[in-house]
C-alpha cells in the first residue's frame, strides 16, 4: 500500500510541476477516478509537508482553488540571475487603484469606481478586463443598465489569493489613518494593501509568480509601473 501511495504522490507531483496554473481538485479528480477527494488532498498534504521539512526549492500552495508547485521563495534570487530578473507585466497605479475599488465593493460599475478615483476609469477598466483580472458580472437596475463589475479567478492568481476572504479587512486600514466606510478618497490606500498582500501560508512564501518555462518563480510585491 505504501508503494502505491508513493506512486500516487509522484504522480500529482509531475502534474503540479507541468501545470502553469492552478490545478483544481475536480480535474485532479478525472485523472485519479479511483481515489476519493479526502485522499488526494492528504497526498497533496503530505508533498506540502515533505517539500517544508526538507526546505526544498519547491513548494506545493493552494491558490484560487486548486493547488500550484511553485519555487520556495527562499531561492528566488538565484532563479532572478538565472533568468535576469524576467519579470510579468506590472500594474500602473491608477489599474491598481481601480482594481482595488472593484475587489472590495464588487458587484460594482465604473461611475461609482470614477466617483471613487475622482477620474474617468474607461480605460483603466477596459485594461483590467483585457488582462482578466476583472469580468462583468450583471447590469445595475438603473436607467441604461450600465455593466457592473468583479473580480475573476485570474485576479486571485494574479496576487497569490485562496480566495476574496483572504483580502485585507477594513480594521487593516486603521494603521494609515484614514477613513474608510463607503472606500472614499482611498483607493490609493486600497490599492496598496491589496498589491502588497501576501497569501495565506507558513510565512515562508511570497506572492507573486512568475512564468519563465514551467518555473513558477516566487518574487517580490509588485512595483509600481506604467500601464
Amino acid at each position: 500500500m505504501d508503494e502505491q501511495v508513493e506512486k500516487y504522490k509522484s504522480a500529482l507531483e509531475a502534474l503540479l510541476f507541468v501545470s502553469e496554473k492552478p490545478v483544481l481538485l475536480d480535474q485532479l479528480k478525472e485523472v485519479f477516478p479511483e481515489l476519493k477527494s479526502s485522499q488526494i488532498q492528504e497526498f497533496i498534504k503530505q508533498l506540502q509537508e515533505e517539500y517544508l521539512n526538507r526546505q526544498a526549492g519547491m513548494v506545493v500552495v493552494e491558490i484560487a482553488g486548486g493547488f500550484q508547485m511553485l519555487s520556495n521563495s527562499h531561492v528566488a534570487g538565484y532563479i532572478r540571475e538565472f533568468y535576469k530578473t524576467k519579470t510579468k507585466e506590472k500594474l500602473s497605479r491608477p489599474a491598481l487603484e481601480s482594481l482595488a475599488i472593484i475587489a472590495y465593493k464588487q458587484p460594482v460599475g465604473r461611475a461609482e469606481v470614477e466617483v471613487i478615483r475622482g477620474v474617468n476609469s474607461d480605460g483603466t477598466i477596459a485594461h483590467l478586463l483585457n488582462k482578466g483580472l476583472i469580468k462583468i458580472v450583471g447590469r445595475k437596475e438603473v436607467p441604461g443598465r450600465p455593466f457592473l463589475y468583479g473580480t475573476t479567478k485570474e485576479f486571485l492568481e494574479y496576487f497569490g489569493l485562496k480566495s476574496l476572504e483572504d483580502l485585507p479587512k477594513m480594521e487593516e486600514f486603521a494603521h494609515l489613518g484614514v477613513d474608510v466606510p463607503n472606500l472614499s478618497i482611498t483607493a490609493d490606500a486600497i490599492a496598496n494593501i491589496v498589491a502588497h498582500q501576501p497569501p495565506e501560508g507558513n510565512g515562508e512564501e511570497a506572492h507573486v509568480q512568475e512564468n519563465s518555462g514551467q518555473s513558477r518563480v516566487q518574487a517580490d510585491p509588485l512595483p509600481e509601473g506604467n500601464t
